[in-house]
């Protein structure tokens, strides 16, 4: 019989966020794979977690991905972790599910951290649909993605990382307008989290007012 795949989320910032199941799933398998082992290792090291881990990264899960089918095929049980939040919400994590979906393995995604939600409710935008793009393309295609949401009427959730906010704020207000809607969370649930709400122009005056440091959520909706 097949083992079972494991997708576990982890911490976004404040280790105490991971789940008990998520602890105990992890200390059950045969072996966990990560992002970064050495990121990875500094979390289980705090939970007294000791499997073997294995990298697996966007640099080398194509050719991960044929092992690990082939150890679930074994029976071995394996969970995939990242270096913070959901396995394959923009982040390694989606090859493996479509070949686990495709090979018939029996795949669990246990519910956890992710950054997108709490700064979608914070927001005090609408929340009853979104659209959630993750990054947008770094050059090749940007703007056409950005005409492309511009033209959504419903709130729409971004990834950002500090030293690319700027010009992203920039290109949003080019293509949305400078009145619309907007909040940015960053650090979330770390010691500094912070929320800056406001207009886009609002915003783009209080990034440029300061060095942002960690990873960013940008809410935007321009039908309000």
């Amino acid at each position: 019989m097949s083992g079972i795949l494991y997708f576990v989320p982890t911490p976004v910032g404040n280790l105490e966020d991971m789940t008990f199941r998520a602890v105990k799933v992890l200390k059950e398998v045969d072996y966990i794979l990560c992002e970064d082992t050495r990121t990875s290792g500094i979390l289980l090291k705090h939970y007294e977690i000791s499997k073997p881990l294995k990298s697996y990264h966007l640099h080398n899960e194509h050719q991960a991905t044929e092992k690990v089918i082939a150890d679930l095929k074994s029976g071995q049980n394996i969970a995939i972790i990242t270096d913070a939040g959901t396995p394959g919400i923009s982040d390694p994590g989606y090859l493996l599910a479509k070949a686990g979906s495709d090979n018939g393995i029996e795949m669990i995604c246990l519910p956890g951290a992710t950054a997108l939600i709490p700064a979608l409710v914070v927001s005090g935008l609408p929340n009853n649909e979104f659209l959630f793009a993750g990054f947008l393309p770094q050059k090749k295609g940007r703007q056409t993605k950005l005409k492309q949401l511009a033209e959504e009427k419903k709130t729409i959730v971004l990834y950002e990382s500090p030293h690319k906010i700027n010009t992203t704020l920039e290109q949003i207000k080019e293509f949305f307008g400078e009145e619309t809607k907007a909040s940015l969370s960053r650090e979330i649930s770390k010691k500094f989290e912070e929320t800056k709400r406001g207009t886009i122009n609002e915003l783009i005056e209080f990034s440029k007012s300061k060095t942002l440091k960690g990873e960013i959520v940008l809410i935007v909706n321009n039908s309000i």
